[in-house]
């Protein structure tokens, strides 16, 4: 048990000090107001307030986590142990930076309400981030200043501890389009062919015309190779279809299809199944299309669907999330960045929405992720061997601290074909490795409690 001890206890505070202390160190906190009886106690203890008492952890608090609304914060610069922090605290503080304050920042993206500029898509642009402007876009700055203070704690209340965190890997698939050319229907199939024609694209209608006799395989149809990668693991895989009407960003097969609904129903045999809101959700009476393409998936699978990922990574506080909790989502895996890997929220465990519109922590859980494929190849122009080890990299910093690592990838990019000629091994590679990882401590618990017996 830590007590927290602050003037007063605002959504903010209690919101992110259950974030670092409970969801992250998974240990339990109390808050208090009364210092008579903070100063009393026994238990591992923060002061978070105006005034310091004694030898006590102290902190300080900045603006950010006093404040009840939302305004743009003046966030200054704090050099600390040869590192570069946000969010000071004072000389007299324990940390000359306000961990908590800055933390909240970061999780809650306190920076996409204020900050206007956005890329063509109108998304938030990666190098607007505080995280990118201190360059630490590839670290998980929130998890490693919860280390950051379990250790400091521990250096006044050596008897305190810590759980040790294992850790997770996510292996998740985008299907915006589950075909190449199969399925499309009459009018689509005949638009493309007389396209081909008229660019004189005429390889790609040798192909199609291959495909569609059936004398080769579709290139997207790559759902048995899936199988196969993913065998013995299919509890650490995601699988998100597109279900929206068709469009110039939504361009998947009609949701009435008979072999796309049982490619769907197939897949959601062997693994969690989530939809993937269209591009048009972000627009204009997107909170009723939310809403229909959750019911058309729920219709094929016949039960309940509480998973998402926007398709093209369309997330704008706190819009997009509050139309995904109306519609009954209460897991989202759209926090990423489409032009760089690393992470966004800076922090790579799962953790809840905090609405700063109203205030409020919500019952939306956010699951970041750090990779995705498109990002490697398209945005990061990397080659296999470059992808590999900016994957490594990443993962090795969300094993450090105990994390949870989330890929993205695509039915259609795994078929080893044209531009992603190598990255189906870099696909490959990836997930053994990250499965292997998700085994250690399993492993170790298991061959603990033999030993003991």
């Amino acid at each position: 048990m830590i007590l927290i001890y602050a003037e007063e206890v605002t959504p903010r505070i209690e919101y992110i000090f259950k974030l670092m202390f409970t969801q992250i160190l998974k240990v339990e906190i109390a808050f208090t107001t009364n210092s008579v009886e903070f100063q009393k106690t026994e238990f591992a203890k923060i002061n978070y307030s105006r005034e310091k008492f004694g030898k006590e952890f102290y902190i300080k608090p900045h603006r950010i986590t006093q404040c009840k609304a939302l305004l743009t914060p003046t966030i200054n610069s704090v050099w600390y142990e040869g590192e570069k922090y946000f969010c000071e605290s004072s000389k007299d503080s324990s940390l000359p930076f306000d961990p908590f304050a800055a933390a909240f920042y970061i999780v809650t993206r306190h920076e996409e309400y204020t900050e206007q500029n956005r890329d063509k898509l109108n998304r938030y642009p990666v190098q607007n981030s505080i995280l990118s402007k201190y360059k630490v876009l590839k670290k998980p700055i929130v998890n490693i200043w919860a280390q950051l203070l379990a250790e400091k704690l521990k250096e006044i209340h050596p008897d305190l501890e810590f759980p040790e965190k294992s850790f997770q890997f996510i292996s998740s698939i985008d299907v915006d389009n589950a075909y190449a050319y199969q399925h499309k229907g009459f009018w689509r199939t005949s638009a493309a062919w007389a396209k081909a024609v008229v660019k004189g694209g005429m390889e790609e209608h040798i192909k199609r015309k291959k495909v569609l006799s059936g004398k080769i395989p579709d290139p997207y149809d790559t759902y048995a190779y899936l199988d196969s990668v993913f065998k013995g693991n299919e509890d650490k895989v995601k699988f998100f279809f597109l279900l929206g009407d068709y469009g110039r960003f939504d361009k998947n097969i009609a949701h009435t299809n008979k072999e796309y609904r049982e490619l769907i129903k197939k897949t959601s045999e062997k693994y969690d199944v989530g939809i993937h809101p269209s591009f048009a959700t972000s627009k204009k009476g997107g909170k009723k299309r939310v809403r229909m393409e959750k019911q058309r998936l729920e219709e094929i699978l016949g039960n309940q669907v509480n998973k998402s990922r926007q398709h093209f990574l369309m997330l704008k506080f706190p819009k997009t999330y509050m139309r995904l909790i109306k519609a009954g989502i209460s897991e989202d895996y759209t926090l990423g960045y489409a032009a760089q890997s690393g992470f966004r929220g800076g922090i790579c465990t799962p953790y809840y929405f905090y609405d700063l519109k109203h205030e409020t922590t919500t019952n939306l859980k956010i699951i970041p992720f750090q990779i995705m494929d498109g990002t490697l190849r398209h945005y990061m122009q990397l080659n296999p061997e470059q992808a590999f080890e900016e994957i490594k990299q990443v993962m090795q910093e969300v094993k450090n601290v105990g994390g949870t690592f989330v890929s993205v990838w695509h039915n259609e990019t795994v078929n080893n074909i044209g531009q992603w000629e190598g990255y189906r091994e870099v696909f490959e590679k990836m997930n053994q490795l990250g499965f292997e990882w998700s085994k250690e401590k399993n492993t170790e618990v298991v061959e603990e409690m033999m030993e003991n017996e």
